[in-house]
């Protein structure tokens, strides 16, 4: 715990124009934090007008579609099979405690009745009903808590100057714009989202990274001020147990309360994006994953992952004391696939009958690999066994005190022994699961 400190305070060092100044959590923001890390499981939601074209919510970019072109796409967006308390019922049977949705994404399009910009749900479609709040509504009937995704980046913003990375193929973007002015619009909605919508558990922040530089191998210094200091201040004094995270694919920074990970268990970086090992922090975790290969809606998307990999993502994310949010494009009608739903519903299923061994779980003392990771409650390891393959196992220098040692599913006695090369077992065939074969430590 104290290296984990240590990196944490290094990295806050290294990036004084960015921290929130002597920022101290209040006692309602670390019980949030508690909280969050019990509740182990959330949806990602990532909703759109880009929906309405079924290519992912960075088709403004990818199709370097105009502004000019871009802004008669709000007209054909009319969800009318919106039904947010069908979402938040997905959400509780799949065993999720909270959802994350996006207000603002890329697009500059706002999903919420915002009185900083006329770009938005209430003024620039015909469906002129505020999604943000029904949903809020909802997600406070059913105990479901409420985070926002807030996109820093702005594909259409005339204030957003310097322009960043992405975006650079859009034609009609303004080649002057005042930063200052930017921010303060950045506040004004973050106020109107803390003001006009209950309690909020978190606010997710997205596109850091756009205005940083990139040698295609690693990112580099940041290229403006975004004034965190200011912001996540405001966020503070407005809702102190709100939650702030920011997908900047750094070590956390002062005045966040968690820290996420995209596509990637944490210090796996697999994508290159710049979180290893050594920028993790001693904040609570979160993974975020989706459930095909695209966030919003994409119509030829056919990577659906199987109930098998999504619920030993879930699995692994825990194991690496992570929560797992994972995500659902809606499409422009405001329907959730129903292959997305079906998937959900087999989570649901495996946590019903496995929850015990994820929910208010820590990272065990087993260190993860690919065919085992551990979950820990007091003194009750659960080992989780991933490889179905696989039947017998050694763990070496296991020097915890075992009392007892036994299949969850089952209760059966498992064989051990525990000598100088570390601890051995078995699985016999009867007491395997293709998915996850779990196994209980009592420790003394």
């Amino acid at each position: 715990m104290k290296i984990r400190i240590i990196i944490l305070l290094i990295s806050l060092s290294m990036h004084p124009l960015l921290a929130q100044k002597n920022y101290v959590p209040t006692e309602e923001n670390l019980e949030a934090r508690q909280w969050f890390e019990d509740a182990k499981f959330g949806l990602f939601i990532h909703w759109g007008v880009y929906s309405v074209l079924g290519d992912g919510e960075w088709v403004m970019n990818n199709q370097n579609i105009s502004v000019d072109s871009y802004d008669k796409i709000p007209a054909f967006f009319n969800p009318i099979d919106y039904k947010p308390e069908e979402w938040v019922a997905m959400a509780k049977e799949a065993g999720m405690k909270y959802i994350t949705i996006t207000s603002r994404h890329h697009d500059g399009f706002s999903m919420f009745d915002t009185k900083a910009s006329d770009y938005n749900i209430m003024e620039r479609t015909s469906y002129k009903k505020d999604v943000l709040k029904s949903l809020a509504e909802a997600c406070e009937k059913e105990g479901i808590k409420l985070f926002f995704y807030y996109s820093l980046l702005d594909w259409r913003h005339d204030d957003y100057f310097p322009k960043g990375r992405t975006g650079t193929g859009i034609k009609g973007r303004a080649e002057t714009g005042d930063w200052d002015q930017y921010i303060a619009f950045m506040k004004t909605q973050l106020t109107e989202l803390l003001t006009n919508y209950g309690d909020i558990a978190g606010i997710w922040f997205d596109g850091h990274w756009d205005q940083k530089e990139w040698d295609g191998k690693k990112f580099g210094q940041v290229q403006v001020d975004w004034h965190y200091d200011e912001i996540y201040t405001l966020i503070h004094q407005l809702q102190p147990q709100c939650l702030i995270g920011n997908n900047h694919h750094i070590a956390p920074i002062a005045g966040e309360d968690f820290q996420m990970f995209e596509k990637d268990l944490p210090g796996k970086n697999t994508t290159g994006w710049g979180t290893s090992s050594t920028d993790i922090g001693a904040l609570p975790k979160e993974v975020c994953e989706t459930i095909n290969g695209s966030w919003g809606f994409n119509l030829q998307d056919k990577k659906h992952k199987s109930d098998k990999e999504l619920i030993q993502y879930l699995v692994n994310a825990a194991g690496y004391g992570s929560n797992l949010l994972l995500n659902v494009g809606p499409m422009p009608n405001g329907e959730i696939q129903s292959e997305h739903k079906k998937s959900l519903k087999a989570i649901g299923t495996w946590l019903d009958q496995n929850g015990e061994t994820i929910y208010g779980t820590r990272q065990g003392p087993v260190s993860p690999s690919e065919s085992m990771v551990s979950t820990q409650k007091d003194e009750l390891v659960y080992l989780h066994l991933l490889n179905d393959k696989k039947d017998s196992y050694l763990i070496p220098h296991f020097s915890e005190k075992i009392k007892k040692m036994h299949f969850y599913s089952s209760g059966k006695k498992v064989n051990h022994a525990v000598n100088e090369f570390g601890l051995t077992f078995s699985v016999p065939a009867d007491q395997m699961d293709p998915i996850d074969t779990i196994i209980v430590l009592e420790l003394q």
